[in-house]
C-alpha cells in the first residue's frame, strides 16, 4: 500500500477512487506523565513523554486507515492527512484520513 500527503502518487495513474478512509485513536493521559510534563513546563524542552504517546498513536492511526484501505482492495492512500482534537480535559484523539485509489504503474 503506498501513502501520500500529495494528491497523486509520481510514477502511477489513478485509475479509480475508492472513498475516503479513515483511521483513529484516542489516548487518556497518564497521571504519572502528566507530573513529569508539569515539571518539564517550568524549566523548558521537550515533553518526551508525550511526544512518544502521540507518535504511537500517531502509527495506530495510520495503520487502522490502512486496514480500511485494504477492505476496499485499494493499491493506495492519497491526501492523508491528520488531525486531532481533544474528547475530554484528559484525552485526546488522533485521526488520520484519506482517499484510497486503484494505481497503475505509468
Amino acid at each position: 500500500m503506498i501513502i501520500s500527503t500529495l494528491e497523486q502518487i509520481v510514477g502511477y495513474k489513478i485509475t479509480e477512487s475508492l472513498g475516503v478512509v479513515a483511521g483513529n485513536t484516542i489516548r487518556a493521559r497518564h497521571l504519572g506523565k502528566d507530573i513529569v510534563a508539569g515539571l518539564r513546563t517550568v524549566v523548558g524542552g521537550e515533553i518526551k513523554e508525550y511526544t512518544g504517546m502521540l507518535a504511537e498513536s500517531r502509527e495506530q492511526s495510520i495503520q487502522r486507515m490502512i486496514e480500511k484501505g485494504e477492505e476496499l482492495n485499494a493499491d493506495g492512500i492519497i491526501g492523508v492527512r491528520f488531525q486531532t482534537s481533544m474528547i475530554m480535559s484528559t484525552t485526546a484523539e488522533l485521526l488520520a484520513y484519506g482517499t484510497a485509489v486503484k494505481l497503475q504503474k505509468i
